[in-house]
């Protein structure tokens, strides 16, 4: 008897205890390539395979019973599925492109559409969700978690600024809209505030040489805002919030159709009028701003799917900072300090493909700046006009991708200083540069693995003759773009704009001199880039580092430490150098944690006379984190965001001047919670700068002598040196560009959010 309760027992047993597998091929659906390195997962087993080069996969021993398997890969949907098992079976999967993991589509580096990943050039990409983790009224304050890329602030008062990408200065940044260069030399100061983010699509951000497709004065990288398609852009959109400085920022966008195009409006608004004084010194902590923004963009309908499109902008700002009893009455006299700026700025960006047989683009751009301003009793009046367009041929013969494009701009620049003045200041005589040119670029997809990227640009600037910038670049990638190398170098050529860039040249009482004529700066740029895409069973780890390269001659860098008393110009008589390294870590997780971190290391410096100096406002270590968590069914999310800059040097007025010669290590760091509601409406709020810093925290004064703006009351020895006197011990002047970082401290924020499809 018994052995026969055995005998059933093994035939029950057997069929429980047996063990199957699970075959198939993991594709991408809308192509069926090959999805090679794809995880698949048995979940309850916590047991994985990847994907071979055929993109076939096979899981062996499992038990009877149900199942999850998770199928993951870099750039796709996350694929869960599930099953049964009672026998061995095949089972295919197709993934899905996941915009919200990797945004895929880029135009800077090449200038057309490819795939960030297929791109020879690297290219960073800020999303509308990325800008939203900590939101700011303008792409400048924006960028201030980018790795490698950094906001400067270059006055106390005024709140003048530009970006630093990899520790060079602003003007060697080229700023375009749409792939137009429409942010141009006398608005690279105030023009970067003035660009609402609800407008925005994504921001594309190019660290190194972009001279050949977009001109010589793309000499460090290259910053393109993509705005908002009216085709896909919400039917209505509304972005507002106010901080507890009473800061007011609105953002509202509205999409529309008609027979023949499609279309979007918008209006921006941004608002502070409450002089602060937190640091005791007299002078507002804060310019006191009001800007206003209004934007249009046409797309229109043409036969077998031809480009066309026309967009406008229209800004206005008015902004001044100073004592806090100055008011308008004020402007321009030498009773109270106050520098005052009124903006006004058109914009007009299009582009038409022409109706012939191969592929033929018209692109051109119009921008009108007018500049009234008042740097104490210094005025400062200025108006510029740039023309731009070209026609782009865009073939692709065989393996070769050929873009041909011949570029034509044309500018108009005239002020009050001796930029536009001849015979000693007697005539005024307007800038007028004209500046027609040629590239060719040959992208060579060598094969799956290696791609060749050359171009070269000529120019012919109509007052320094012949530009030629050549580039490379080179890609060599992995099965699946999971391992790729890049490898970029190219020239820059860069025209001087002084006192359109550099309005250190006018806030303060330093006095101005040039002691040459200013020859243009010219520099070779490189950079080796290296990503690596590491796949989890829950997520997956980015990896992103680059080493760069940056050797310019005839560099032009104010001097500010040779006389306290002026600002002096001239070409560099050696060389300068920017060099370093970055690293990018992006974490994603499918619990809904996400964490994306970077650090930059690098040393920017100049030899003179085979003396080696670092630059000034240059730090040697910076570092960006931004760590989101989606907290599940509750339509709640937290952000926390943050930066950090190492000790930068800062120009100090004499050797007696008390304040430190570096700046701290320092931090700004931000938290927001967000509720999400199935209207579309979202709510926002938390708080920025957490740490309460501001570079007024442990030094005696950030503004030299803000007791006595107009130096009424500085003595001077014959040779022109100011004289140590009981009121003047450190013999200063006035001079607020002491500056590294906002003075804003600690603040709170609320906002609400909607959109409508």
């Amino acid at each position: 008897m018994k052995y026969f309760i055995f005998f059933i027992s093994v035939l029950v047993g057997v069929p429980a205890l047996a063990q199957f597998e699970i075959s198939g091929k993991v594709l991408q659906k809308d192509t069926k390539e090959a999805m090679i390195g794809a995880t698949v997962f048995v979940v309850e087993l916590k047991r994985g395979v990847t994907a071979d080069l055929e993109g076939a996969y096979k899981i062996t021993g499992i038990p009877r019973g149900n199942y999850t398997l998770q199928v993951s890969t870099v750039s796709m949907k996350t694929n869960r599925q599930k099953i049964s098992v009672s026998a061995s079976q095949t089972l295919d999967f197709e993934m899905e492109n996941d915009a919200l993991m990797i945004e895929e589509v880029v135009v800077t580096g090449t200038m057309k559409e490819m795939s960030k990943l297929d791109s020879p050039v690297p290219v960073d990409i800020l999303t509308p969700k990325f800008l939203m983790k900590n939101p700011t009224p303008s792409i400048f304050d924006a960028l201030q978690n980018v790795n490698g890329v950094r906001p400067q602030l270059n006055c106390n008062i005024c709140s003048t600024g530009d970006i630093h990408i990899n520790g060079l200065e602003g003007p060697y940044t080229m700023v375009l809209i749409d792939g137009m260069p429409i942010v141009s030399s006398l608005s690279t100061v105030y023009g970067l505030s003035g660009i609402p983010n609800s407008l925005i699509e994504r921001v594309e951000v190019v660290k190194g040489p972009a001279s050949t497709l977009y001109g010589s004065e793309a000499v460090g990288g290259l910053i393109n805002i993509i705005t908002k398609n009216p085709e896909k852009a919400p039917l209505v959109s509304a972005d507002v919030f106010s901080t507890s400085w009473k800061e007011l920022s609105a953002d509202i966008g509205i999409r529309f159709n008609t027979s023949g195009a499609s279309a979007l409006a918008g209006i921006n608004y941004y608002g502070f009028n409450t002089p602060t004084d937190k640091n005791g010194d007299g002078f507002t902590d804060l310019t006191i701003q009001k800007r206003i923004s209004l934007f249009n963009k046409w797309n229109f309908k043409r036969n077998l799917g031809r480009q066309a499109s026309i967009a406008a902008r229209l800004f206005y700002e008015d902004r001044w900072g100073g004592e806090m009893s100055w008011t308008t009455k004020n402007r321009g006299k030498d009773d109270l300090y106050g520098e005052s700026i009124y903006t006004k700025r058109f914009e007009l960006i299009g582009s038409y493909q022409l109706p012939v047989k191969d592929k033929v683009v018209f692109q051109y751009s119009y921008n009108y700046h007018d500049q009234n301003s008042y740097y104490g009793t210094t005025p400062y009046m200025a108006h510029q006009q740039v023309a731009f367009g070209q026609f782009i041929y865009d073939k692709t013969f065989g393996k070769h991708s050929i873009l041909a494009g011949t570029p034509f701009r044309f500018t108009l620049y005239d002020d009050n200083t001796p930029a536009t003045a001849e015979d000693d200041g007697l005539k005024n005589k307007p800038d007028k540069i004209a500046l027609p040119g040629m590239f060719v670029q040959d992208e060579w997809e060598i094969n799956r693995h290696h791609k060749i990227l050359t171009g070269l640009r000529y120019d012919y600037n109509s007052v320094h003759g012949s530009i030629f910038t050549p580039r490379f670049s080179y890609k060599l990638a992995s099965d699946q773009n999971l391992d790729v190398v890049r490898l970029n170098i190219g020239r820059g050529y860069r025209v001087v704009n002084l006192f359109t860039e550099d309005h250190a040249a006018l806030t303060g009482s330093r006095k101005v001199e040039i002691t040459e004529s200013l020859k243009p700066e010219q520099s070779w740029n490189a950079n080796l880039n290296y990503v690596r895409k590491l796949i989890l069973n829950k997520g997956f780890i980015g990896i992103d580092a680059t080493a760069f390269y940056t050797h310019f001659t005839n560099q032009i860098l104010p001097d500010y430490t040779s006389d306290p008393n002026k600002i002096i110009y001239s070409n560099l008589n050696g060389y300068a150098v920017s060099k370093g390294i970055s690293l990018n870590l992006d974490f994603m997780f499918d619990s809904g944690l996400k964490i994306l971190t970077g650090a930059t290391l690098m040393d920017v410096s100049k030899v003179e006379n085979g003396v080696k100096s670092r630059q000034l406002l240059t730090e040697r270590i910076t570092g960006t984190w931004t760590v989101s968590y989606d907290i599940p069914r509750t339509g709640l999310s937290l952000d926390y965001t943050g930066n950090l800059s190492g000790p930068m040097l800062l120009p100090l007025l004499s050797e007696d001047d008390p304040r430190p010669e570096y700046s701290p290590t320092w931090s700004v760091q931000n938290i927001q919670l967000t509720k999400k509601f199935k209207t579309g409406l979202e709510i926002y709020g938390g708080v920025k700068n957490l740490l309460n810093f501001s570079p007024a925290n442990n030094i005696p004064f950030l503004i030299a002598r803000a007791n006595d703006p107009f130096d009424k009351n500085v003595k001077f020895d014959a040779q022109g040196q100011v004289m140590a006197t009981v009121d003047n011990p450190y013999r200063l002047t006035f001079d607020p560009s002491y500056v590294y970082a906002s003075q804003q401290g600690i603040r709170g924020f609320l906002g609400l959010r909607y959109s409508l499809k």
